[in-house]
């Protein structure tokens, strides 16, 4: 845990973090858990959406905090999409329990550059509108890319996972426009709620690992698992 911190707010970020799976405290920095600390106040607070994009070196960090749905991936990857935005990192934590609030950080470019001060403006309200159902991200991609085409050379596989003890599904597929947008779609498609992930971009090939729960937040069973891992592959591939 960070040292230095006052006793009181220690206590209170080993209250926040108990409604994190159990690997929480232990596999993230006490940086991050404070960082997502503060955007959970700052969420209750406010009463909406927190998102906040800064520079950070040659790139931007977006920072999001709201509470976790399986449609609220796909609205996110689709308005990166639409504004034709490069992920360099991926960091999602969500909770378990309730409230059931979800923290990513994405460093994102956009012409091998941090995105303009208006950029980031623009992409903070799409993705508001976007949640709030104002904003068709599927009709705004449907211009630039061919939403139906399927991705290539795509693999998936599910498994429980023995250090985190989550469910989790690996996806690994040749590098292509709209690929995160088409992936996070056929997430909310089998309403999954993603609370981890893990992102390697490699060789032209892009590896997600999404710890996951399943309809109704709960866990998955191995069968249904597979089932599930299959169907989400044959969604990826467009058939």
């Amino acid at each position: 845990m960070a040292a230095g911190l006052k006793s009181s707010t220690l206590e209170l970020l080993k209250r926040f973090n108990r409604a994190f799976p159990e690997f929480y405290e232990q596999f993230v920095s006490s940086e991050s858990q404070l960082q997502n600390l503060r955007l959970a106040y700052k969420l209750y607070k406010s009463k909406r959406v927190v998102i906040e994009i800064k520079p950070e070196g040659s790139k931007s960090a977006l920072h999001f905090a709201y509470r976790n749905q399986s449609f609220l991936l796909s609205d996110i990857f689709g308005v990166l999409a639409a504004y034709g935005l490069t992920i360099h990192s991926l960091s999602l934590h969500g909770q378990i329990n309730q409230p059931m609030l979800v923290f990513i950080k994405l460093v994102v470019s956009r012409g091998s550059q941090a995105l303009t001060k208006k950029t980031a403006e623009n992409v903070a309200r799409a993705i508001r509108e976007a949640l709030a159902g104002r904003f068709e991200v599927e009709e705004m991609l449907a211009v630039e890319f061919n939403l139906d085409a399927g991705l290539k050379q795509v693999e998936t596989e599910f498994y429980v996972d023995p250090v985190f003890h989550l469910p989790a599904i690996l996806i690994e597929a040749d590098n292509q426009p709209g690929l995160f947008y088409k992936v996070m779609y056929a997430i909310w498609q089998e309403d999954l709620l993603v609370v981890n992930a893990n992102l390697l971009v490699w060789r032209g090939r892009t590896r997600l690992i999404l710890y996951l729960l399943g309809p109704n937040e709960n866990l998955i069973p191995e069968y249904l698992g597979n089932k599930i891992a299959d169907s989400i592959r044959q969604r990826l591939l467009g058939r």
